[in-house]
């Protein structure tokens, strides 16, 4: 098969072997590692027993290809795990129980998903925006005042880390201005104004770190585009300089901001973990270092799975974009 459709399918099949090599990556580093499994798993104060209830829900006396085998079947068929005095049925994908709650891994993510993926795409829209346009304007306005101040602060931006930005935010916003109320997590469902007004600052937060990146990669390119023999000739031939930059240099800095903006928001939606824990919003990666501090194996394996498979499709559809955007990818 030829053609866009086809460049959808390679695309969509290699995100699909990236994924599986994910998963072998991940279950070698977390269960195929120096030392006692079941007794890191189970914790330091789990009795013998404990540890070898464990270790057959682990499976570690199995091979090595058929534990992952039933890694694998978890995902796609689900399993059934002794509870000691009955047995649970956990539908896929499973993820395994939590040794810490006994909760179904799946139903942890589901919990928290929602609140990260609320900051990331809200954030992401801010970044797009300001990031984009003070790109644009800095490269239309090169050698300028106004390229000069927009480069100060983009490299403040840069530099500054997004706690102090969150932290200024807070004291200047909600304890001097009194415009807003400290932020509190509502649910979108519950109430969508005030789930739009308390993530606000943490919106803003995480985005004016990550604009900064937008704006330079975005000037950088504007200004390549801008120095193109086509670019000139549209100049010669009395094209108004703002259709020159809006209509023609911005679409070849399309390809880098997409590339950048699938990589960020892959990430963030496990890596905000400063923005989280800061505001308070109960998300993917607060759960996560949660999980990390207290040893539950399942739960930080399934985590580690789902940001990878958002890095993975993130990255799928910015290739798919980018062809939009210039179909000569499809035919590269």
């Amino acid at each position: 098969m030829s053609g866009f459709g086809g460049f959808v399918l390679r695309r969509g099949a290699g995100a699909l072997v990236t994924l599986l090599a994910i998963s072998v990556i991940i279950y070698v580093v977390f269960y195929v590692t120096p030392g006692n499994v079941a007794q890191i798993t189970c914790g330091p104060r789990c009795s013998p027993e404990q540890v070898h209830q464990v270790a057959q829900q682990l499976r570690l006396d199995d091979p090595l290809y058929l534990r992952y085998w039933h890694f694998l079947e978890g995902l796609f068929a689900g399993q059934d795990y002794s509870t000691g005095t009955s047995v649970e049925h956990c539908p896929a994908p499973c993820l395994g129980l939590s040794y810490q709650s006994d909760r179904q891994v799946t139903d942890i993510i589901l919990t928290k998903l929602p609140v990260s993926l609320s900051l990331v795409v809200g954030a992401m829209v801010i970044w797009l925006v300001l990031g984009v346009g003070t790109g644009v304007l800095s490269a239309w306005r090169r050698g300028r005042f106004t390229e000069r101040a927009l480069t100060a602060l983009t490299l403040a931006g840069t530099a500054t880390p997004v706690f102090v930005i969150g932290l200024v935010l807070m004291i200047v916003v909600c304890g001097e201005l009194r415009l807003l109320p400290f932020p509190q997590y509502v649910k979108f469902t519950d109430d969508p104004e005030q789930w739009a007004w308390n993530l606000l600052l943490p919106w803003l937060s995480l985005a004016l770190v990550e604009a900064a990146a937008f704006a330079r990669l975005t000037r950088a390119a504007m200004l390549e585009t801008l120095a193109e023999d086509h670019i000139r000739t549209f100049r010669a031939y009395g094209v108004s300089e703002r259709s020159v930059v809006g209509r023609h240099a911005l679409r070849g800095a399309f390809a880098p901001v997409i590339a950048l903006n699938a990589n960020n928001f892959g990430g963030a939606v496990g890596g905000a973990v400063l923005t989280e824990t800061l505001f308070g919003l109960p998300g993917i990666g607060q759960e996560l270092v949660h999980a990390v501090n207290v040893v539950d194996l399942p739960v930080v394996v399934g985590m580690v799975l789902v940001i990878g498979f958002f890095v993975v499709v993130a990255n799928a559809a910015a290739d798919v974009l980018y062809a939009v955007a210039d179909r000569r990818v499809v035919l590269a």
